[in-house]
């Protein structure tokens, strides 16, 4: 009885490539309660201007605001933690926060040129060389 090397490693091969092709799962699971794209955008949005009150208001509680925009939202806080992971793990985050970008700008017209990073610095001097070359 001889054992063909070549048909083993072809066996091998079949074997593993199966394994391959069942053990090919999902990373995630997609949540019960997903919260759609168009709302996940809106609570991004929402979450962004609440942010942003931080800079205008320091000591403000940004827990209850965000508290308060996921129940405005009719959201529960596991809900939406659950559905930001999902679109994380299946990158389909940057098509929602392009979406939340754009109801920002709706919102507040100025804030475009902040959010597509079109401000120009003006008055920018750039630092000069200490040494000087002849």
């Amino acid at each position: 009885m001889e054992i063909n090397h070549q048909q083993v490693m072809k066996k091998l091969i079949f074997i593993f490539v199966l394994m391959c092709l069942f053990s090919c799962n999902e990373y995630i699971d997609k949540p019960k309660n997903l919260i759609d794209k168009t709302k996940m955008s809106e609570i991004i949005a929402d979450l962004a201007i609440n942010d942003q009150v931080i800079y205008l208001y320091p000591g403000t509680n940004l827990e209850s605001g965000t508290r308060f925009i996921l129940k405005s939202h009719q959201v529960k806080n596991e809900d939406f933690i659950a559905s930001y992971r999902y679109y994380i793990v299946k990158q389909k985050m940057k098509g929602i926060v392009d979406d939340a970008q754009e109801i920002i700008i709706k919102k507040d017209p100025k804030s475009e040129k902040k959010i597509k990073g079109d401000i120009k610095v003006e008055n920018l001097e750039l630092p000069k060389n200490k040494v000087e070359r002849q």
